[in-house]
C-alpha cells in the first residue's frame, strides 16, 4: 500500500491579534484523494467572515410643481327665440375644483382649463333673465351662468352659477350650485368688461377664474357688444399710473419753487455800491 501513501505536510501558524488567524498549506497530496485537499481548503474557507456590498441607495427628487397656463378666451352666444343674439360673452374660463380622486385614492386640488375649440354654448334669453350654458369633454363638464336683470334701476348682474362635472378620474361626480351670487355687475345696453383676472367664488369647493372678461346678457342689438363698463379692477389699474405721475409732477414743482426761492435770497444778500 504503499504506493496508495501520500506525504502530508501541514505547516500552521497561528497568529493572535484582534481575531484567529490559520494558516494551512498543503503538499504531496496523491491524486488518489483530491478530495481531501478541495474539503480543507473549502472547510476554513467558510469560517472567513462573508463581505457585504454596500446598498446605495439613489437620491429621489421630487416632481417639478408646474403652474397652471391661463386659458384661451372663447366667444360664446345664446341666440333667442326669434333668431337673434341675445347675449354675448367673450372670455377665458378656468376651474378651481377639490373632488376624490380614483387613481390617488385621496381628495385632490385641481385647477382646470375649458377649451373653447371643445365647448359648445347654448342657453335662454328673457326680459330679466339669461343663461349661458357650456358643454363640453362629451357631456362630462356642464357649466351654466345666469344673470339678473332689475327692471326698476335697469342694472344686471351674474346671480347664479351652476357646475356638474363627472371626469374618469372622479370617485363621484361633483355638482355645484350657488344662487345668490353678485359678480359682473353691468348697466342694461352695455356690456361688462374686465382684462383682469378675476375669481368667482361658488361653493368652498369650487371657483372660477375669468380672464379679459367681456359680457352683455341683456339688450344686444345687431349681435355687437355694447359700451362697455369697465370694472373696478381696470379702474383701479388706471389711477395708479396717474397717482405715479402727479407726485412726480408735485416733486418737480417743489423742487422748482425751492430753486426760485434760494435764487432771490442770494440775490437778496447783495448791495448796490
Amino acid at each position: 500500500y504503499q504506493r496508495y501513501l501520500s506525504v502530508l505536510c501541514v505547516s500552521l501558524s497561528l497568529s493572535l491579534s484582534h481575531s484567529l488567524s490559520l494558516s494551512l498549506s498543503l503538499s504531496g497530496l496523491s491524486p488518489f484523494h483530491p478530495a481531501a485537499s478541495a474539503a480543507l481548503h473549502q472547510g476554513f474557507a467558510s469560517d472567513a467572515p462573508a463581505t457585504v456590498a454596500p446598498t446605495t441607495v439613489a437620491p429621489t427628487s421630487p416632481a417639478p410643481h408646474k403652474d397652471p397656463i391661463n386659458p384661451d378666451k372663447g366667444n360664446y352666444v345664446v341666440t333667442g327665440r326669434n333668431g337673434t343674439d341675445c347675449l354675448l360673452a367673450s372670455m377665458g374660463l378656468q376651474l378651481n375644483i377639490t373632488y376624490t380622486s380614483l387613481s390617488q385614492n385621496k381628495t385632490v386640488q385641481d385647477v382646470v382649463n375649458i377649451q373653447p375649440n371643445m365647448t359648445k354654448s347654448s342657453g335662454s334669453c328673457f326680459s330679466d333673465s339669461a343663461s349661458l350654458r357650456l358643454t363640453t369633454d362629451a357631456q362630462k363638464t356642464n357649466l351654466t351662468f345666469s344673470f339678473t336683470l332689475n327692471t326698476t334701476s335697469n342694472k344686471y348682474h351674474l346671480s347664479e352659477v351652476l357646475l356638474s362635472a363627472a371626469w374618469p378620474d372622479m370617485k363621484d361626480a361633483v355638482f355645484a350650485k350657488n344662487t345668490s351670487l353678485d359678480y359682473l355687475r353691468g348697466t342694461l345696453g352695455f356690456s361688462y368688461m374686465c382684462r383682469e383676472k378675476q375669481t368667482l367664488d361658488v361653493v368652498p369647493y369650487l371657483s372660477i377664474n375669468i380672464f379679459q372678461v367681456q359680457v352683455q346678457p341683456f339688450g344686444v342689438t345687431e349681435s355687437q357688444f355694447g359700451a362697455a363698463e369697465e370694472c373696478q379692477l381696470d379702474e383701479d389699474d388706471m389711477l395708479i399710473p396717474i397717482i405715479v405721475g402727479a407726485a412726480l409732477a408735485g416733486l418737480v414743482l417743489i423742487v422748482l419753487l425751492a430753486y426760485l426761492i434760494g435764487r432771490k435770497r442770494s440775490h437778496a444778500g447783495y448791495q448796490t455800491i
